[in-house]
């Protein structure tokens, strides 16, 4: 019997009413147990394998496509239901605009159908309160596809439960590309709107006590100098120290001098109003700020089914030293809890691991403190 023919007859036993309670009520079961545990809080999917499943099992590509939606259905409904807040999937890559014009605008026409099918009142991400980001080059989209996926993200704009993220289409380059060259015209821009820490007042008291300053210096010099006219050092000193500060800015002067503190006054506040940020301010949080999944929680699991065991260019930068990558060998129109399961239950073992191992040290050092 081929492998098609197992597949359906296996479809049939799984729809059968019977079994299909008893599984629909163990699934139930296995995700509420899933809860109990942590749970990822940012998953990512990268959908691999929905070609070569179309080739195997001799159906047309475009279903095969349908199929993987349909895993994906099946998938984010998991997912919302164990408690993961934020689902990103690579559905098109930049790189797919290579592929045959049939294959692509196949696509196109697909997503145009399925995310005003997800959206829509009462559907999935309605049920679970998730709401739809598309995230990638919106100007390489046409204007049918931009219309659709702005309705859907507008339909579920209201949702504050859940995130869906589709990548769409979308490169990790690019979007690092596109965080640095915003990043880049936020710091060329000059701090106008930033209030300073001194006011216009300020600044004409500091130049004035400044100049007090420096002129309380020259006289000092000036009194410790040999003095002409018969007049000793003593009386020079008190007779300058005096005029200084009885008669200082004398009538004479005052008006060169208040002319000179408004050009300084004007050069300072110029000056305030062209400084721009210090580059050496930038740090990565500040280009994660400019990415496409700015304030979204970290990315805590990312998995890729078919085999393939690369990341195409996808998620490179929210990868961080605690996020999990995970390659299956299942294609992806095949994935579904059964699968995803393992893989659930592995992370929670690793982060429990982690906790504990956090505080042994802890644990250890109380320990010789009291046998000490």
């Amino acid at each position: 019997m081929s492998s098609m023919h197992l597949s359906q007859v296996r479809r049939w036993l799984l729809q059968s009413p019977p079994v299909e309670w008893a599984i629909l009520q163990l699934r139930e079961l296995l995700i509420g147990a899933l809860r109990q545990g942590p749970v990822p809080q940012h998953v990512a999917f990268v959908m691999d394998g929905n070609r070569r499943f179309a080739r195997s099992h001799g159906i047309e590509t475009v279903e095969g496509h349908n199929l993987g939606f349909e895993a994906l259905a099946r998938i984010l409904e998991v997912c919302y239901k164990s408690g993961v807040k934020v689902v990103t999937v690579y559905a098109f890559s930049i790189e797919n605009f290579k592929r045959s014009k049939y294959e692509v605008d196949a696509l196109m026409d697909m997503a145009k159908v399925k995310l005003l099918q997800l959206a829509q009142h009462g559907d999935l991400l309605d049920q679970y309160g998730a709401s739809v980001r598309v995230l990638g080059r919106r100007e390489l989209l046409k204007e049918d596809v931009l219309e659709a996926i702005d309705r859907s993200v507008h339909l579920t704009k209201h949702n504050k439960g859940a995130i869906l993220n589709i990548c769409f289409p979308y490169t990790s380059h690019d979007e690092m590309t596109t965080a640095i060259r915003d990043t880049v015209i936020d710091y060329s821009a000059p701090l106008t709107s930033q209030p300073r820490s001194f006011s216009e007042s300020h600044i004409t008291h500091t130049i004035r006590a400044r100049r007090l300053s420096a002129a309380t210096a020259i006289l000092k010099v000036r009194s410790h100098s040999p003095s002409s006219g018969g007049t000793s050092d003593t009386e020079d000193s008190m007779s300058s120290s005096t005029t200084l500060h009885q008669d200082f800015p004398t009538p004479a002067t005052t008006a060169i001098e208040e002319e000179e503190e408004e050009d300084e006054v004007s050069e300072l506040k110029k000056f305030q109003r062209d400084t721009y940020p210090d580059p050496e301010t930038i740090t990565s949080e500040i280009l994660s700020d400019h990415m496409f999944t700015a304030n979204l929680p970290p990315l805590d699991l990312l998995i890729r089914t078919s085999g393939v065991e690369r990341l195409s260019d996808f998620m490179l930068w929210q990868c961080h030293e605690e996020t999990d990558i995970v390659f299956l060998k299942c294609l992806w129109p095949e994935f579904d809890l059964w699968t995803f399961l393992p893989v659930i239950l592995e992370w929670q073992w690793k982060r429990r691991k982690s906790v504990q191992r956090e505080k042994t040290p802890v644990s250890l050092s109380q320990k010789l403190v009291k046998s000490a």
